[in-house]
């Protein structure tokens, strides 16, 4: 298989967790990657913002979705206020709203920090 045919296919496989704003960079970016170092993106772990908005819907009280997000800080904060006050439960409710473009982001920024380990410049 070559280099762009290994572009096409990491990208028809995780077109859903990036912000679709960022896919024609994502594969301008993969384009200038030497074709050694391309399987390196594959390997990446991305979550599924599906799955994290359903843990958002079923566990958002007790901060999970901040946690799977590697957010610590405001996943101990949402579980506090949650479990202390009534205040917290706005805080779930938008995260439920938001959570998939949370991901998304989160996955593209573990994109960036791939790239720049295998050799990409960010201009």
């Amino acid at each position: 298989m070559d280099k762009q045919a290994h572009i096409q296919s990491f990208l028809m496989t995780n077109r859903e967790k990036f912000p679709d704003h960022r896919i024609p960079e994502i594969e301008s970016m993969l384009s200038n990657i030497p074709e050694d170092k391309i399987f390196y993106f594959s390997a990446i772990e991305l979550k599924d913002p599906t799955t994290l908005l359903i843990l958002s819907i079923v566990a958002g009280a007790y901060g999970v979705d901040r946690f799977m997000l590697g957010d610590t800080t405001n996943g101990v904060l949402k579980l506090i206020l949650t479990n202390l006050c009534c205040v917290g439960f706005i805080w779930v409710i938008i995260d439920i709203f938001n959570v998939q473009s949370r991901t998304r982001e989160f996955n593209y920024n573990k994109f960036l920090e791939t790239y720049r380990l295998n050799g990409g410049d960010i201009q």
